[in-house]
């Protein structure tokens, strides 16, 4: 492996664990744009999601007793998720994958847009598990048919006016559980052969050390600021994934 490899396999890993540790999700946003400057868009892909739950696991620690607290609002989430998620991989071979990532980058970027630069957010707090069950089950299929698991979650996350380790205790572990599935998947596609092993050899450990330092910052913010930040992040995603459709 080239100097010029390890160079942007280290930056990709940076980035994508920082932004994960900050907000326990976007790290395929920061990072696969550094990683297919060195690797092809399956193995870049296959190294992004492992990395997704190794930099999540941290999260999970730092939230663990929001979790134990209301497992069952988690619950409703994730368990619909992972339904979702093969039966999005059978919508591929109906629907244009293309159209439906550009239709939900439009959504994205128009609620990001919008409220990023309000300076009073939504907020909504009436109780609704089936809503939440809805929501859990389409990022699941979103992320089998289009591979954007987190986006809907985020932003149905961003306003409720919950604490931010309480937001971070569903949309955390909804996404390592997503993102495992994914990496099993892609494991059984061979997509981890050697190449994808020298790669996150260098990946791992630059890639915990920069989620460690976003979980500082993380803990440093207020709930209406975590909630903000969700809210850029949504915007950020639309443009990600419009950006990677058009161009």
């Amino acid at each position: 492996m080239t100097a010029y490899s390890i160079f942007f396999l280290v930056l990709g890993a940076a980035a994508g664990g920082f932004i994960n540790g900050l907000a326990g999700t976007g790290t395929a946003l920061f990072a696969l744009g550094f990683y297919l400057v060195v690797l092809d868009p399956v193995r870049a892909v296959a190294i992004v999601a492992f990395m997704s739950v190794l930099a999540g696991l941290q999260g999970l620690w730092i939230v663990r007793s929001d979790i134990f607290a209301q497992p069952r609002r988690l619950l409703r989430f994730l368990l619909p998720g992972l339904v979702g998620v093969p039966l999005g991989l059978l919508l591929l071979d109906v629907i244009d994958a293309g159209m439906l990532r550009i239709a939900i980058a439009t959504l994205l970027i128009i609620y990001g847009g919008y409220f990023s630069f309000r300076t009073s957010l939504p907020s909504f707090s009436r109780r609704t598990p089936v809503l939440d069950s809805a929501i859990g089950f389409t990022g699941g299929v979103l992320g089998g048919a289009a591979s954007v698991s987190g986006a809907i979650p985020a932003m149905w996350l961003s306003i409720r006016p919950w604490t931010k380790s309480e937001t971070r205790a569903v949309l955390q572990p909804y996404n390592v559980a997503i993102l495992s599935t994914t990496v099993c998947l892609l494991f059984l596609k061979g997509a981890y052969d050697r190449t994808a092993l020298n790669a996150l050899l260098v990946t791992i450990p630059s890639g915990l050390i920069a989620a460690q330092i976003g979980i500082m910052v993380f803990k440093s913010l207020s709930d209406t600021g975590f909630r903000r930040l969700l809210i850029v992040l949504t915007l950020l995603m639309g443009v990600g994934v419009m950006a990677s459709e058009v161009f």
